[in-house]
C-alpha cells in the first residue's frame, strides 16, 4: 500500500493542487478516480469519508488512515510531512495562510465556479456565468499585479501557495483567457514549470478507473 491514497479525478483543480504537491515532494501515492460528474461524491458511502461531498480527499495510510478533506489543509499536512514548501518562520506562516485563503475564497472560489459553468453546463454568455466571469476577472487582475514585482506568491521561492492558486490555472481555454494578456501571471506559471518533479494535471490525475 502507498504511503497516500487521494480521491480525485481530473477535471478538479483543487485536486491537482494535492496531485502537484505529492509528485513535486516524490510522496509514495496512488490516485482513486472519483466518478464526480455522475454523483459519487455525493453518494453515502463517499460521505463517510468526506462529510462534505467533495474532492479531494488525502487518506494519509502512514497516519492511521487518517483522510483530509479541503486543498488548503492537505497542502498544509504535506507540507509538514515532508519538510518542503511549507513556511519558515512565522512571518511566512502567516503569508502563506493570507494567499491560501483568498486563493480559496478569490481566485479558486470565482476561477472554478466560472469555469464550471462556461464548460462543463455550457452556460456561458448566461447572467450567472458573466456574474462569475467579473470576479475571475479581478482576482486574475489583482494576482497579475502582484506578481509583477516577484518571482512567487508568498515567499523568494515556491510555497504551498503557489502550488495552491496554480490549480485551476493550467486550463486557461476553460477561462478563456491567454496569458499573454497577464504576463506576469504566465511567467509565474512557466517558472513552476521549470520545479523538478512538475507535472501537468493530465499526467497526474486519473480519467477514469483503468487509469488510476
Amino acid at each position: 500500500m502507498a504511503d497516500y491514497t487521494l480521491y480525485c479525478f481530473l477535471e478538479s483543480g483543487n485536486a491537482y493542487k494535492a496531485a502537484l504537491m505529492l509528485a513535486l515532494t516524490q510522496s509514495d501515492w496512488e490516485p482513486v478516480w472519483v466518478d464526480f460528474f455522475n454523483g459519487a461524491s455525493r453518494t453515502p458511502e463517499f460521505r463517510k469519508i468526506n462529510e462534505m461531498g467533495e474532492v479531494p480527499v488525502l487518506v494519509d495510510h502512514t497516519e492511521g488512515d487518517l483522510a483530509l478533506s479541503q486543498s488548503g489543509n492537505i497542502l498544509y499536512h504535506l507540507a509538514g510531512k515532508t519538510g518542503q514548501f511549507g513556511p519558515q518562520t512565522a512571518s511566512e506562516d502567516r503569508e502563506i495562510m493570507r494567499w491560501i485563503l483568498w486563493d480559496n475564497h478569490k481566485l479558486t472560489g470565482y476561477v472554478s465556479v466560472y469555469r464550471f459553468l462556461r464548460k462543463f453546463l455550457n452556460k456561458d454568455g448566461q447572467p450567472e456565468t458573466e456574474f462569475m466571469k467579473g470576479r475571475a476577472m479581478s482576482a486574475l487582475k489583482l494576482l497579475e499585479t502582484h506578481m509583477k514585482s516577484r518571482d512567487f506568491v508568498a515567499a523568494e521561492r515556491a510555497t504551498i501557495a503557489d502550488i495552491s492558486m496554480c490549480g485551476y490555472l493550467y486550463w486557461p481555454s476553460h477561462i478563456g483567457v491567454d496569458w499573454a494578456d497577464y504576463p506576469a501571471i504566465g511567467a509565474w506559471l512557466a517558472r513552476l514549470q521549470t520545479l523538478e518533479n512538475w507535472a501537468p494535471p493530465e499526467a497526474l490525475l486519473p480519467t477514469g478507473p483503468a487509469a488510476a
